[in-house]
């Protein structure tokens, strides 16, 4: 990364991630295909949805018959930490339009978002429209492509659930956090691996007592509270 925040250093900078996206693309695809989905409908639903996990559990639930409510009841759920990543990332776009936000807001990615808080660290913690809209559309692109190759591909695999695909994901947010504590240069190394061993020590604990939908958001709140009062209490 560089201090450039044009549209082509967008590009550039997002190239690197997009093996993820084809690889979780791909499995969603894939697994799409087992759940009796059509290849269009694969498309529409990484087209119009574009909510990475959250897809692989309406098409579960899909497949498992489940009524309408409780899928869209559970996408939001799951994809709630955007309203939360998109709060972190409004005060760099304060003076752009509403038209902008909501752009910036409605493609916003784990992956982009990961990407433009590293790019805060050789910016002066400074953000552009320009770049960040970059890094979502080559985002969006690379997954409605890869779900649909991956629907294609589907038709020739008997038997997905034997390729683990559906740890692509996990993989995926794996390789996300491990890029954050290497290149994250706002926060001690220390804090940052205490902050990851109470959360996976939350979820641990959450997946006894919460459903697992409404887990994630609940882990997010109170694993920030806890890293921020750590933080100004010890660092």
């Amino acid at each position: 990364m560089n201090n450039s925040l044009d549209f082509k250093s967008g590009i550039k900078e997002t190239l690197p991630t997009i093996f993820g996206f084809i690889g979780v693309g791909l499995a969603f695809g894939i697994i799409g295909h087992a759940a009796n989905l059509s290849v269009l409908l694969i498309g529409l639903m990484s087209a119009l949805v574009y909510a990475g996990g959250a897809q692989f559990i309406a098409v579960s639930m899909l497949a498992a018959a489940s009524p309408i409510l409780p899928i869209i009841l559970s996408t939001f759920l799951i994809n709630s930490r955007m309203i939360l990543m998109s709060m972190t990332l409004a005060p760099y776009f304060k003076g752009e339009s509403l038209t902008k936000n909501i752009i910036i807001g409605s493609f916003l990615t784990d992956e982009s978002f990961a990407l433009a808080i590293n790019k805060l660290n050789f910016t002066g913690n400074k953000l552009s429209f320009s770049w960040l809209n970059a890094s979502n559309v080559i985002a969006y692109l690379v997954w409605f492509l890869s779900s649909v190759a991956g629907g294609i591909l589907g038709g020739f695999i008997e038997n997905p659930d034997k390729l683990g695909l559906d740890f692509a994901i996990v993989a995926m947010f794996i390789g996300l956090l491990y890029l954050q504590v290497i290149f994250d240069q706002s926060m001690a190394k220390s804090l940052q691996v205490i902050v990851i061993l109470i959360t996976l020590m939350l979820v641990y604990l959450g997946l006894i007592f919460l459903p697992a939908s409404i887990l994630i958001i609940f882990v997010t709140v109170i694993s920030c509270g806890i890293g921020v009062f750590i933080k100004n209490a010890f660092f």
